[in-house]
């Protein structure tokens, strides 16, 4: 650990007192707001298909303003886009808070290079644990998030507006702090090293596995936990209730990081992926076992703690698929995918708790996750026929 190292953790810390809050607000504030109820999600969709859209961007900003400034400038974005959410809430208009989330997905998009930015700021020979490090700022996120949303919720006469505007001022404080890091210029392509075309990256058996560990494990998780409030609603549970899910889920995502770095460097990327397609399949079956708080809490815990297996795994595999000068572009795809998938299943999570219900949507997550069992089977087999030609 080093001092830029505990800045970029606590500035995660900030972008996921952000997202949790996002979650804890944004479907509730959409079934306030919506039209028709399966629209309630859409908020949250807004949010993620903004990152989607807005990571090429990132990546070519980041290339002709390097890591600080483009950083900055979307901690900026966020005060404007959390700001136009407390608007819209308090005008009582849907449409303009579906559009500020597009625009905070800028934002979301940005803080998402965390990870691959703390590796630029150790020896290579400490890049897995770095990125475990800073995603554990997220315990700031967990601990502080849905608190926050609980404190500011009704704060001011329309519900939600205070939430927003208290983003505002964590945002604030993530500009100052990010502000502080020196990052080491980005390495660019160069005439004699031009880099390789994205098509040829992305038919490497790595580069397609890490990009499906980070994209259906955040897939799966964005599925269930933004439909959470809306089903622990509809099992009239309390706000609190979810609030105190959301904190426990949270937690369970990014506790585990002081030693996933740890497991990864022993065991190596894959074990540890396996591990979280088990603990998605531990979520779904308690999840399946009723909707008492307890069946709530148990499953999202395990959901975060297999979340934070395959997203850090697959990260850490992801490193070993370009080279330094390619890593703008390599970079901007695996993300560019995560958030549209995430786009997908915020959709979904909407329209299935509002339509088919919480058991449904748990049944169709397993799709996703036993897509993911097949892609950790195909680099197990790709690895040992190449162990084997290498051996002969």
């Amino acid at each position: 650990m080093n001092r830029h190292l505990l800045l970029l953790a606590l500035c995660q810390g900030f972008f996921l007192i952000n997202n949790v809050t996002f979650i804890a607000v944004n479907g509730l504030a959409g079934l306030a707001l919506a039209p028709m109820a399966w629209m309630a999600t859409l908020p949250v969709t807004g949010y993620v298909a903004g990152g989607a859209l807005a990571a090429p961007l990132v990546a070519r900003h980041q290339r002709a303003w390097g890591r600080q400034r483009t950083f900055q400038l979307g901690i900026v974005v966020a005060i404007a886009s959390t700001a136009l959410c407390a608007y819209a809430t308090s005008s009582r208009n849907f449409w303009l808070l579906v559009a500020a989330t597009v625009i905070a997905g800028y934002y979301n998009a940005n803080a998402g290079l965390y990870r691959f930015a703390a590796t630029e700021l150790v020896n290579v020979s400490y890049k897995e644990r770095a990125i475990s490090w800073v995603l554990a700022g997220g315990i700031l996120g967990a601990v502080i998030g849905p608190n926050l949303a609980l404190a500011t919720r009704d704060a001011l006469p329309e519900p939600f507006a205070g939430a927003y505007l208290a983003l505002v001022g964590v945002a604030l404080l993530a500009l100052a702090v990010i502000s502080l890091i020196p990052f080491p210029p980005l390495p660019l392509p160069t005439v004699s090293e031009p880099g390789r075309p994205l098509h040829e990256l992305a038919r490497q058996p790595v580069f397609i596995v890490a990009v499906a560990g980070c994209a259906l494990g955040y897939g799966v998780m964005n599925l269930l936990m933004a439909a959470t409030p809306i089903a622990m609603s509809q099992c009239a549970l309390p706000f609190s209730a979810a609030a105190l899910v959301l904190e426990w889920h949270v937690l369970a995502m990014f506790v585990p990081s002081f030693f996933t770095g740890n497991l990864i460097r022993r065991l190596g990327a894959v074990p540890v992926m396996w591990a979280g397609v088990a603990l998605n399949l531990a979520c779904i079956a308690v999840a399946l076992s009723g909707t008492d708080l307890t069946q709530f809490l148990v499953a999202l815990m395990a959901l975060g703690l297999g979340w934070n297996f395959l997203y850090v795994g697959g990260t850490a595999l992801f490193t070993g698929a370009y080279r330094p000068h390619e890593k703008t572009t390599a970079q901007a795809a695996m993300d560019t995918t995560v958030f549209a998938t995430m786009t997908v299943t915020s959709f979904a999570s909407g329209a299935l708790v509002t339509t088919g219900g919480w058991t449904f949507m748990n049944i169709a997550s397993l799709l996703p996750v036993l897509m993911l069992a097949l892609a950790l089977l195909w680099i197990g087999h790709v690895r040992r026929r190449a162990a084997a030609v290498s051996a002969a």
